[in-house]
């Protein structure tokens, strides 16, 4: 049961007495009164100097977003989030970033010394080197074709030889290239006299931070399946939400949801991107993906959340106020209806969901009717007595 400010109470009070003593009969005066109006089977009457301490207020139809509460887990976003995995064999020589570093795309995240980098080094120096004596023969026998020396079969197996060795320089550079190394970088160092260091970058695969770290200085890794570190775009994470049977109906991908979390003093924006096609045994929910903005970071793996779903209006919506609606010795919901200037009437009421002080009523009144707002708790009172 509520209770009510002895202030705010005093003039709904005085409407109660005064309706008690029209009921009890406590003076001659409240007697003839009571006497003198006919009260229809059903209502009773408040007496017109104690109207101005009630509120009325009309039964209307309104649209309101269906707002739906539920908790979630943040994680990290799947689709901006991957693993920096080595192409070679070798042991880590450096260590450039930890966990929580920044990162851009291809940025160096470690070094590997390897002899897979030599060895793919020497196989393209090997291969271009065989192109490039197929060049001079091919040129040779095109000067002696030309002055009628061999035939034109010599010629043409010369050209095909030489094709192949072009082959074979563009298959070399295709490890070169998944390392990391342009052959311009190869012809430099021969120019200058030096050899291409066995060093090589693992680097980012997009930009991010690094969330994981999985490896260790010297330590022994394998192509393709030593994972390095985790990368993440953590502008946007995951919010692993859960909706219930009764709720389902009305969410939608594409609704939007408002997050918050009592530690951080904001709220966060979302869209509902997926929703499971399975309910989870255990909590009897089915599963819902929202991608979530994250400024500055500050939703973190595993932390838990608050979140509101708003889905699609309903329209048409009879509401009243939230102080309108009682309850009786039942404990069911109840509403005072004006049925003509000072005549009141008790009525049931099927109620809904609330919303801004508003709540809904599926039955019991009709958009227009008249309904006490403020007062309603002392009509009940005096209803009670009379």
């Amino acid at each position: 049961m509520r209770l009510w400010p002895l202030a705010a109470c005093a003039p709904a009070l005085l409407v109660a007495l005064g309706l008690s003593q029209l009921g009890c009969g406590g003076s001659k005066k409240a007697e003839s009164k009571s006497a003198a109006e006919s009260v229809q089977p059903g209502f009773f009457t408040v007496p017109q100097d104690q109207l101005a301490h009630l509120k009325i207020t009309q039964v209307a139809k309104t649209s309101w977003g269906v707002a739906i509460h539920t908790t979630g887990t943040v994680d990290w976003d799947q689709d901006h989030t991957t693993q920096a995995i080595t192409q070679v064999n070798g042991p880590i020589t450096r260590i450039l970033v930890d966990v929580g570093t920044p990162v851009k795309k291809d940025e160096p995240l470690l070094y590997v010394s390897s002899p897979d980098v030599a060895n793919a080094i020497a196989a393209y120096r090997k291969a271009r080197n065989r192109e490039q004596f197929n060049k001079r023969i091919v040129d040779r026998m095109k000067e002696m074709l030309d002055h009628g020396v061999v035939a034109v079969k010599d010629y043409e197996s010369s050209v095909a030889d030489y094709n192949d060795a072009t082959t074979d320089v563009q298959n070399s550079l295709q490890p070169l290239r998944i390392f990391g190394i342009t052959a311009q970088e190869i012809d430099q160092a021969e120019k200058q006299g030096t050899s291409i260091g066995t060093e090589l970058a693992v680097r980012s695969p997009i930009s991010g931070v690094v969330v994981q770290k999985l490896i260790s200085p010297g330590m022994l890794i394998e192509a393709g399946q030593t994972v390095c570190f985790q990368i993440s775009d953590v502008s946007t994470v995951w919010v692993q939400g859960h909706i219930f049977d009764g709720d389902l109906p009305s969410v939608r991908n594409g609704d939007g949801v408002e997050e918050t979390n009592l530690s951080l003093n904001r709220s966060f924006h979302g869209t509902i991107s997926y929703i499971g096609s399975f309910v989870d045994p255990n909590t009897r929910t089915t599963p819902v993906r929202i991608v979530t903005g994250n400024p500055g970071g500050m939703l973190k793996k595993d932390m838990f959340v608050d979140a509101v779903v708003h889905t699609s209006k309903r329209n048409n919506i009879l509401v009243v106020p939230v102080a309108a609606v009682l309850r009786d010795d039942k404990n069911e919901p109840i509403v005072y209806v004006q049925a003509e200037p000072g005549k009141f009437a008790q009525r049931s009421v099927t109620i809904g969901p609330q919303q801004d002080g508003m709540v809904e009523i599926a039955s019991g009144v009709r958009e227009g009717e008249n309904v006490v707002a403020d007062g309603s708790l002392f009509l009940q009172f005096a209803n009670a007595i009379q």
